[in-house]
């Protein structure tokens, strides 16, 4: 990377876009020189940066980049004027409110050759990255389930978006990157309690490529906050924590029970639990390295516009079964390669 140091922008300053404030404000090889906010904010929330109205006046700082955190309705608009100006960009999740609007984002930084990702940032926890890696070395066979559950209280921060695409795009991303493979049908229900037009809870039922189940619960209604992925295969079972960042393997048992009937009953028998002794680094200031050096020309892993793309579609199919009380089949993808993990550039 170049010594010279990135000019960097931020788009939104709402509680997520303060977590960037504060990555770009203290990343080596950055210096964060404006801010597009349109309400009134302090100085400190900004971390120094120059408070602008609009994204022209982010623009004309000159900037090399800039990490989109507005409202999901607003970026496809936001994307296109960035692109158009030549920014790269880093667009948070939800790639866009729709599938079509995302398919505009990608075009028109792909048109452009701008680098561009979205923050699908579970691609850069601990837990997940090693639970991939050793899935990928075999480690349980072949995979059978994948199941997670994500739920905590309600977010007043959110409100164009129901639970499906702010929350569960989490989930569906990471289970297909985790797995290397794609969704080929979903089956879904959503309720919505808490008075609003979007739905706060959805349970999702999903079949990948390989045959393996998948199974997501996701809600803003539970006073208990759960972040848990559960992968069952011939060998055993992987639990990733994404709140402690734990991961703890559950091998199936290698000596046989006494108890016969108990045997029969079970399936499997208990075998060893194994803890990962894994570096728990920030995943938000991962993501944001990552960026960085893709911008900077480096060969690194982003998530391409692509991949938000894919998982808005899908997103999309989870939200019409439940609304048609049917099994949605999920076609194929055109031209994406979600079995790699990474986008290499430079």
């Amino acid at each position: 990377m170049n010594a010279e140091k990135l000019r960097a922008g931020l788009v939104g300053l709402g509680a997520m876009g303060r977590h960037h404030a504060r990555i770009l404000s203290e990343m080596d090889g950055v210096d964060l020189v404006g801010v597009v906010e349109p309400a009134a904010v302090s100085g400190a929330a900004a971390r120094g940066a120059r408070v602008v109205r609009s994204v022209p006046e982010l623009v004309a700082l000159g900037v090399d980049y800039a990490v989109v955190a507005c409202p999901t309705a607003s970026h496809e608009e936001v994307g296109v004027e960035l692109a158009a100006a030549g920014v790269c960009a880093l667009i948070e999740k939800p790639l866009a409110d729709s599938a079509p609007a995302a398919g505009r984002l990608a075009a028109a930084f792909e048109d452009a050759g701008l680098v561009a990702g979205v923050g699908h940032i579970e691609r850069y926890h601990p837990a997940l990255q090693s639970l991939r890696a050793r899935l990928e070395g075999g480690a349980l066979g072949e995979v059978f389930q994948v199941v997670t559950r994500r739920q905590g209280p309600f977010p007043h921060r959110i409100s164009d978006v129901g639970v499906v695409k702010d929350l569960a795009t989490h989930d569906i991303d990471l289970t297909a990157w985790v797995t290397g493979q794609e969704y080929v049908s979903v089956s879904a229900r959503t309720v919505s309690k808490s008075g609003r037009p979007h739905e706060d809870m959805v349970a999702v039922v999903g079949q990948l490529a390989d045959g393996a189940m998948v199974n997501h619960l996701v809600n803003w209604l539970s006073p208990l906050k759960e972040r848990s992925t559960v992968v069952t295969g011939e060998l055993g079972c992987f639990v990733a924590d994404t709140l402690t960042a734990d991961l703890t393997f559950y091998a199936n048992g290698a000596w046989d029970t006494e108890w016969e009937a108990l045997r029969a009953f079970r399936g499997v028998s208990e075998g060893d639990m194994i803890r990962y002794a894994i570096p728990k680094r920030e995943p938000l200031l991962v993501e944001h390295e990552r960026f960085r050096d893709a911008v900077a020309g480096l060969s690194t892993d982003i998530v391409p516009l692509s991949h938000g793309l894919r998982t808005t579609e899908i997103s999309e199919a989870v939200l019409e079964s439940a609304e048609r009380g049917v099994t949605v089949a999920v076609p194929a993808p055109a031209a994406i390669d979600r079995v790699h993990e990474v986008m290499h550039v430079g």
